[in-house]
Parts: C-alpha cells; sequence; structure tokens
C-alpha cells in the first residue's frame, strides 16, 4: 500500500536528512578551510554525507511502503549511495575503484528505469517521480480548482476539456 506521509511519519527521515545537510556543511567549510581540519577528515565528511542520505531515504521508502518494484529501486538507489561513500571512505583501497564502477551502474541503472517509465509511476507524487499518465495531474490539479470556485459540484472530464 502506498501512502503519502504526514510530517509524523517523515520525521525520522526528515531529521537523518538534516543531520546530513549540516555533515554537508562541514564538508563544504573543508573545501574553504582544509588547514583547520584533521588529516582524513575530507573522506570521513563526503562518506558520511553519502551514507546518510543513502539510510533516509530508505527509512523514507520504507515508511511509505512502496510496492515491491519500487522498494527495489530505492534499494538500489541506496546501495549505489552507499559504494559511492565506501569508494570515499576507503579512497586507498584496492576495491576502491570496484566501488565506484558499481556506484555508477547503479545511478546510471536508476535514471535509465525512470526514463523508461519502471515502475510505473503511482499517484504518490511525495517524491516528485509519480504522477500517473500524462496530463492527469494537470486534470486532477484543474478539478480540485474548479472545486473551490465552484463549490462542490462535480465535472466530467468531457466537461472539463470544454473549459
Amino acid at each position: 500500500m502506498r501512502i503519502r506521509l504526514d510530517r509524523k511519519h517523515r520525521t525520522p527521515a526528515i531529521i537523518l536528512g538534516a543531520i546530513t545537510l549540516a555533515d554537508v556543511v562541514v564538508l563544504l567549510v573543508w573545501d574553504a578551510l582544509p588547514g583547520i581540519f584533521p588529516a582524513g577528515s575530507h573522506d570521513v565528511l563526503g562518506a558520511v554525507s553519502l551514507a546518510l542520505i543513502a539510510v533516509a531515504y530508505l527509512v523514507y521508502q520504507l515508511e511509505r511502503r512502496p510496492r515491491a518494484a519500487e522498494l527495489f529501486k530505492a534499494i538500489m538507489l541506496a546501495a549505489a549511495f552507499l559504494f559511492w561513500a565506501a569508494n570515499q571512505f576507503w579512497p586507498n583501497s584496492p576495491r576502491a575503484t570496484l566501488f565506484n564502477d558499481i556506484a555508477i551502474a547503479l545511478f546510471v541503472l536508476d535514471v535509465f528505469l525512470v526514463i523508461v517509465g519502471w515502475p510505473a509511476a503511482t499517484q504518490d507524487s511525495s517524491f516528485g517521480e509519480g504522477g500517473g499518465k500524462p496530463g492527469e495531474q494537470n486534470f486532477v490539479a484543474l478539478m480540485s480548482e474548479l472545486r473551490n470556485v465552484e463549490g462542490d459540484r462535480r465535472f466530467t472530464r468531457d466537461e472539463m476539456n470544454e473549459r
């Protein structure tokens, strides 16, 4: 069952996301003033940001209770961020290049799946990817707007097209 989350259910993901943003700010401060940080801190800061946002996204998706295909795609995207984090955290590892290449492959696959429309979009557009058939969102939005203007009168699709 897919649901649009209220603030209460998004809170854990929002908290993790806010911590991630704070970490990113520190990472950007490191870029401006690297001398004030201990050696190796850049790798840790970058890896932590990537890992935290992966976890935040998974927490968000699990609260949404997506369909199996959507959950698979969310796990795939989180894995891409985690492999990228591993590459950042262990840049001198013999496997760093492999971690990076796996991250690239997962990101490319994720975007390709969006382009081909898999999984089919849901009506929950809380993350910006849902939406149903082309034009359907505009029709629903227009209907809502007309209800506000003209009371609770219901309009058919043909009546909407006449307007």
